[in-house]
């Protein structure tokens, strides 16, 4: 059974109703009945920034706390969704500190980090005011799936900007219909 994990990386308040979140759940409302759906707001969670040891120590221990939460997380799930709007060309704050665990996750003994990671797909699904200017985030999220190597499902792109601007995106919304539910292959 497919499980997707969906980290919301948006900046704003809680409960602000965001457009990617927003085009995240109606990609989700056509996923079959009873496909496991865990979402995760990346702002909830505190945790250190990573410390790159990896010409000194060489391994990390186990995460604890928030950081464990997530990692449990991202090992369940069968499908990685990042839902974030672009911010300066880039990921948000949150979902780059995230990314950067995985550095330690690798090198943490005995968790095989990049074969698990290897079995699942990877999904971004972004908004913004230009799909141009999101290139930079999409390559950076594609390189990160190559890397293990993962299965990298594209990007599902939406207009942003203020609340409710993904309601006048027709073709964002009639492509959230089949995002997550088309192979890989066919919507890199």
């Amino acid at each position: 059974m497919r499980h997707f994990l969906f980290l919301l990386a948006t900046a704003r308040e809680a409960g602000a109703d965001g457009n990617t979140e927003r085009l995240a759940r109606a990609a989700a409302a056509t996923l079959p009945p009873g496909t496991v759906q865990t979402w995760l707001r990346l702002a909830d969670f505190r945790f250190e920034p990573f410390v790159d040891q990896r010409h000194t120590v060489g391994t990390y221990p186990p995460p604890t706390g928030d950081l464990a939460r997530l990692l449990e997380a991202t090992l369940a799930c069968t499908d990685l969704v990042l839902v974030s709007p672009v911010y300066w060309y880039s990921f948000p704050a949150a979902l780059k500190a995230y990314l950067d665990q995985w550095s330690a996750w690798l090198r943490v003994p005995g968790l095989n980090f990049r074969q698990v990671m290897g079995a699942k797909r990877l999904h971004l699904i972004v908004t913004g005011g230009d799909r141009a200017k999101a290139q930079p985030m999409i390559d950076s999220a594609r390189l990160c799936a190559e890397f293990f190597p993962m299965p990298f499902a594209g990007v599902l792109f939406g207009q942003g900007g203020a609340p409710g601007a993904i309601e006048q995106d027709a073709a964002a919304l009639a492509a959230a219909a089949t995002y997550l539910t088309e192979s890989p292959e066919a919507a890199a």
